[in-house]
């Protein structure tokens, strides 16, 4: 009988891993190894940012069953390289319909900006711009293009920014939840939600300080781009909403009509013969560039993108999951690049919110020892640079963000629910137990801190405010009172920071690369290589499941099927791989693209 449940326990996860894990090896092996076609001699490119950007190409190789495929640098990436190309003659881009985030439009309005003066148009269109929160910056990338174009009876509502929070403190108050927490200082707002009904003045003063800032620059922008002064396309905006048609007769777009007639204006710029060309296909094909040269001095990439933890990322899941930047693989992408001879400075991109002060810590001992090791690292903000964001960043060779980036929040939080008063209220009691000292129940869910147990917690958190007050003090050579009195948990957008002596320039991934070569010493075309980065999804699939020899080869049988020569290579290697004693199958990363 033992025998039977143990063959029917074995049989489940066969059945498991054959019924998710070859669907999705082969899903993933089919994407990364299919040939693209050739770019055809007149190409527009179709870039549709309706789904979303993340900041930098995903860690997970599986981020594309989310709908997370395209990425700020990688759409920049291609950009620089279409420029230069001459089979490409436009791009033609779809809008979302609400907002984006506001230091993704910066930059890759730069790239619109780079890619016209080259020669080559650009038309966007929109199915309707909505008020959600950061609609405005949709407008600010909108407005680089030089051509925007509206469906009919759609509707324009960029008036301004808006942004919402919800506080708990009532119903926590109702149900008898204790939020036992504590800020340093009075801008560490990510807890007042839980602490307060309505926006303290120290709350309400930061959020309106850094949206005035991004609505500043947007303003800006759209006005350089499209004429008149910030304060006339402010005025212009704030008395919309507008339908499409009255967008247009006000010159706030150019043109009107459907998705099909948008598309045939834009190839006719392109000239005869021209041919719409998937965005994502020809990344595909242009990936490689600087990066695939020859010997010789190089720069470093170094990627971070997602909240701070410790540890390693060891199996990406296939079902979803966010990104997350994992302290030792960030740490040992730093490392190598160290030991690496031909590498003469690392660029460093980090769009991080925040996370654990330990993992922010070991991030930056990485930083530190680049610097020492004569290898100048200069961080290039995306999204955000906050809080762990900005402690990883503080000491590098220097730090460029885009002005709409949120970086600061130079501060610390923490503490716990109180669960036992609520819970208490539907006859469940939380009791609790300890051996040694008073502070080893402080985070016990049952009751609210101990005055003595407040008090330990509370030097706690000084040590770490203090830390992080001292080592930005360090890396950005300001007086220590100066740090304590921009800090207090304040966030700042890019623009500010900048004034502030946080930041040293304002732009983004292009111009990190430009201080990089100039702090190396470096002249003309570098290459630039990734350190770390995304695994292949064989590697992750093999990860995730736990997959050894036996089920490497079910895969590999099913592989074959494709009728694909790198597939069959794959299945080469992995057919070596069984007769090693110990049962792992190890893929040679080079061998999936």
């Amino acid at each position: 009988m033992k025998q039977f449940f143990i063959t029917i326990a074995g049989v489940f996860v066969g059945l498991m891993l054959f019924a998710i894990g070859v669907p999705l090896m082969l899903i993933a092996i089919a994407a990364a190894a299919a040939k693209p076609q050739a770019t055809p001699t007149r190409a527009v490119l179709v870039l549709d940012l309706r789904d979303g950007l993340t900041d930098q190409a995903p860690r997970n190789p599986f981020a594309f069953f989310r709908g997370k495929g395209l990425s700020v640098m990688g759409v920049e990436e291609a950009l620089k390289k279409a420029e230069r190309d001459d089979k490409v003659r436009g791009l033609f881009v779809r809008l979302p319909e609400g907002g984006m985030a506001p230091a993704a439009a910066d930059e890759l309005r730069d790239a619109f900006k780079r890619f016209r003066a080259a020669g080559k148009p650009i038309l966007v269109h929109s199915q309707g711009l909505y008020a959600d929160g950061m609609v405005t910056s949709t407008y600010e990338l909108a407005a680089a293009s030089g051509d925007v174009w509206m469906q009919p009876a759609s509707s324009f509502q960029v008036t301004g920014l808006a942004s919402q929070d919800i506080f708990f403190k009532n119903f926590f108050d109702r149900h008898g939840v204790i939020a036992d927490y504590q800020q340093r200082y009075e801008y560490k707002n990510a807890v007042n939600p839980y602490l307060y009904d309505d926006y303290t003045p120290a709350h309400r003063e930061s959020e309106l300080s850094w949206m005035g800032s991004v609505y500043d620059t947007a303003l800006a922008s759209v006005a350089s781009d499209r004429g008149g002064t910030p304060a006339s396309v402010a005025a212009l905006l704030q008395a919309g909403p507008y339908s499409a048609e009255e967008a247009k007769q006000k010159g706030l777009i150019d043109g009107l009509g459907e998705v099909k007639q948008a598309e045939t204006a834009i190839l006719a710029k392109a000239g005869d013969g021209a041919r719409l060309v998937d965005f994502d296909d020809y990344a595909a094909r242009s990936s490689g560039g600087a990066s695939s040269l020859g010997g010789g001095p190089k720069i470093a990439v170094i990627s971070a993108e997602g909240d701070i933890m410790t540890g390693r990322d060891g199996a990406p899941s296939p079902l979803g999951g966010g990104e997350t930047i994992r302290s030792d693989d960030l740490s040992r992408d730093f490392y190598d690049a160290i030991d690496d001879k031909d590498v003469r400075a690392i660029v460093f991109r980090v769009s991080s919110p925040g996370g654990s002060d330990t993992a922010s810590e070991q991030i930056l001992a990485a930083v530190r020892a680049a610097k020492a090791a004569g290898k100048p690292v200069v961080v290039s903000m995306g999204t955000y640079g906050a809080s762990g964001g900005y402690w990883i960043a503080s000491q590098a060779s220097e730090i460029v963000a885009q002005p709409s980036t949120l970086t600061g929040s130079i501060g610390v939080f923490g503490g716990k629910f109180v669960l036992g008063p609520a819970l208490a209220k539907f006859g469940v009691d939380v009791r609790g137990l300890s051996v040694g000292g008073d502070y080893s129940s402080a985070m016990g869910m049952g009751a609210s801190m101990t005055p003595s147990q407040r008090a330990a917690f509370s030097a706690w958190m000084d040590r770490i405010y203090d830390g992080f007050v001292g080592r930005v003090a360090q890396g950005r050579h300001l007086p220590i009172d100066r740090v304590r009195d921009i800090a207090r948990g304040r966030v700042w957008t890019g623009a500010q920071a900048k004034a502030l002596g946080l930041v040293d320039a304002l732009g983004g991934y292009p111009l990190a690369v430009e201080r990089a070569k100039a702090l190396a010493g470096l002249k003309g075309e570098v290459r630039l290589e990734a350190f770390g980065g995304p695994s292949s999804p064989f590697e992750a699939i093999q990860r995730f499941f736990g997959a050894g020899a036996s089920v490497a080869q079910t895969m590999s049988a099913m592989l074959y099927l494709a009728d694909n020569p790198k597939a069959q290579a794959i299945i080469g290697v992995v057919g070596d791989a069984r007769l090693r004693a110990d049962g792992a199958t190890v893929l040679a990363p080079t061998l999936v693209k």
